[in-house]
């Protein structure tokens, strides 16, 4: 078996399976082999009853007290049964699961996994999975990998399939020079590929990660470096010149803007007039303003008779975009179009004709802006919005729609000093460090779940006064990784809580983008009261009547990613507030959680999150909000950034040669395919 083979060759893997891993990217054996854990379960010993603390992820068992008992509650079917063992009880519900009524028998012996919560002083376990005693026996701490997965694949499934393609493949090769090896103490790839699904420790587990994590961040940084070189004081060919429409629209906003707006905007303009090509990254806190500054970029780029795009992550964010601007930009003679992958073939033919037409001057959409039909007239200006969420290649690639164009990329993620200067070692860097006047602060607090029921209370005193609110989990369903909340069971929970005039909705990333367009207008239209949420909900979304957030499992997230989440609310001059409600009330946790509540400024925020956060939870919940990369964390792997800057620094130039000839005659397919994806 050799890494670039199909996964069909895998044992237990058909045409119909084949399908289910094509979808979330997984077509080669080293697709598979590249499909990196998200963390690790672990059976540990079994707990009293009156040991189980909530909160917690516990083994218990006991006997069936009483015979099951079944309600109904709005379209929910509720199955409750109280496990026994000896004077101490708990209760067990599951939600949308019939069927566990005639399986629990009284009298009878289980084993008993689930996180413990309580409700009206009562201990419970929702969603409780049964084990067989091999099953727990053979198991008992042993590491076992927990996967991304998608519908039609169970964990099992896929953990199967990797050990298989492991124990099989012959052709894992390592790119990395040996000196680099050894200097930075990484592991050699082949140990690493196999100790990432079969470690015998966490500390191995860790150590594998290491190796991926060095991997993202040297080829990351190999490729800027190449880019830098090529890129360093290109002529542009476009004459600009200054219009007077931009001094009007500053005049004609509702609102003045802040010092730090002008300063920036005045950075761009010259830039754009100089007859260089501009490349300037621009940094500003959630809410302080940036799409003014694209708008009047992109306005001063049209009425010179260039067309400028703005590419945006998601169709979401794409459209609001597309709206704010549209009314922002309308009476100075500029045609506005939107592009997503979601639209009609029809009408994608429509804006493609617009496009290479030179007919509409600002075109707005997400990664459908770099497709091969998308042919640009005369493309001056290439605005991409939290930009972390594009790959250099895919930057790259849009702005090779154009020629010597104008690039501007913007980022709400506050990075601190030290870790910005080697990832944007390419480029001038602007800041909006103001937020304007009007916004109030955001008030915060940090709880643990025993405060779950006036946190509930509060939002439901916020949703009476017209108000309406965020819940955010960091799951979408329980199988992704156990003791974490999760969008699926917490929407049925809260159901049963609310009252039930309460509209609800579910919104998470696996959802196609129609439909979250949505479940977002129904939000907007005040027809949903609770949004229960992942953190697709960070980047951009504006619903200024949501005036409180509740972050669940807060001690998961990275700082900054929290400060993001949190700027989806006190978008507009009502009071505004953010629960973070956390599972671990350690004095470290406490610390790190409770410099939210001191400030609300992402910069100072970031800086402490890297001071703070150490060496973290090498596999917990993916720090989306601070996802430059698939598998690396600029904040937890700090550390190992500097090594990969400091090595890539060093090559000699035969050895960054044939590293990027390799890089790009493999095409990211053979052992660094996730990897060279980010580029």
């Amino acid at each position: 078996m050799r890494w670039n083979d199909d996964i069909l060759v895998i044992k237990g893997i058909g045409e119909k399976t084949a399908i289910n891993y094509r979808r979330i990217g997984i077509n080669t054996v080293g697709n598979l082999l590249m499909h990196i854990p998200r963390g690790y379960d672990e059976f540990g010993d079994i707990v009293p009853i009156r040991d189980a603390s909530p909160g917690s992820v516990v083994i218990v068992t006991g006997v069936i007290a009483a015979r099951a008992y079944t309600r109904k509650v709005r379209n929910m079917t509720i199955v409750s049964a109280r496990l026994r063992d000896g004077a101490d009880s708990i209760s067990l519900v599951w939600f949308n699961m019939p069927f566990m009524a005639s399986k629990i028998r009284v009298g009878t012996y289980y084993i008993i996994r689930g996180k413990v919560s309580v409700k009206n002083g009562v201990k419970e376990i929702v969603q409780p999975k049964l084990l067989t005693k091999e099953e727990y026996y053979n198991n008992r701490y042993k590491l076992m990998p927990i996967y991304p997965l998608t519908g039609g694949l169970t964990n099992n499934a896929v953990a199967k399939a990797c050990i298989h393609a492991i124990s099989e493949i012959t052709d894992i090769t390592d790119y990395l020079p040996e000196r680099i090896i050894s200097k930075y103490n990484i592991m050699p790839y082949q140990k690493a590929v196999k100790t990432i699904h079969l470690p015998d420790s966490r500390d191995d587990a860790g150590k594998a990660r290491k190796r991926f994590v060095f991997d993202e961040f040297f080829l990351f940084l190999l490729m800027l470096k190449r880019m830098k070189s090529e890129n360093s004081h290109i002529l542009t060919q476009r004459n600009y010149t200054e219009c007077k429409e931009c001094d009007m629209f500053i005049k004609e906003l509702p609102y003045r803007l802040t010092d730090a707006q002008v300063k920036v905007w005045n950075e761009v303009r010259s830039d754009m007039l100089s007859g260089h090509v501009m490349n300037r990254l621009i940094q500003g806190d959630v809410g302080s303003g940036k799409t003014v500054i694209a708008a009047l970029s992109l306005l001063l780029n049209a009425l010179n008779g260039y067309q400028g795009v703005l590419m945006v992550p998601t169709e979401v964010l794409a459209r609001q975009h597309y709206e704010s601007l549209s009314a922002m930009c309308s009476g100075y003679g500029v045609d506005i179009s939107l592009l997503t992958g979601s639209m009609s073939a029809a009408e994608k033919k429509t804006v493609y004709e617009l496009i290479r037409d030179n007919k509409t001057n600002i075109i707005i959409g997400t990664h459908a802006l770099i497709q091969e039909k998308v042919k640009y007239a005369e493309l001056g200006l290439v605005i991409t919005d939290e930009q972390h969420r594009f790959g250099v290649n895919q930057r790259k690639s849009i702005v090779e729609k154009g020629s010597e164009c104008h690039t501007i990329v913007m980022s709400a993620t506050p990075i601190p000093r030290t870790l910005s200067m080697i990832l944007y070692g390419d480029m001038d860097v602007s800041v909006i460090d103001e937020v304007p006047k009007k916004r109030l602060p955001i008030m915060n607090c940090v709880v643990g779940q025993s405060y779950r029921s006036a946190a509930y209370a509060f939002i439901l005193k916020e949703i009476r006064n017209g108000h309406k609110a965020y819940i955010v989990c960091p799951m979408i369903d329980d199988n992704e990784e156990s003791g974490l909340e999760n969008v699926t069971d917490y929407y049925l929970r809260l159901s049963e809580i609310m009252p039930p005039d309460i509209h609800i909705d579910i919104l998470h990333g696996r959802m196609k983008p129609k439909q979250k367009d949505e479940i977002m207008d129904r939000f907007r239209a005040g027809d949903t009261d609770i949004l229960i949420s992942t953190t697709v909900i960070e980047v951009g979304i504006d619903v200024p009547s949501a005036t409180v957030m509740l972050i669940e499992n807060a001690e998961r997230f990275g700082l900054a990613q929290l400060h993001q989440l949190r700027g989806r609310v006190g978008r507009s001059d009502i009071r505004s507030y953010c629960i973070f409600m956390t599972a671990d009330e350690s004095p470290q946790i406490m610390q790190r959680l409770n410099v939210l509540n001191k400030s609300n400024d992402g910069f100072y925020i970031a800086s402490q999150d890297l001071k703070l956060r150490g060496p973290g939870d090498m596999f917990g919940v993916r720090q989306s909000g601070e996802a430059y990369f698939d598998i690396a964390d600029i904040y937890n792997d700090a550390d190992v950034l500097f090594n990969a800057h400091e090595a890539a620094d060093h090559l000699t130039d035969a050895e960054a040669d044939a590293i990027y000839d390799y890089i790009i005659e493999e095409g990211g397919s053979k052992n660094i395919n996730n990897i060279v994806d980010i580029m």
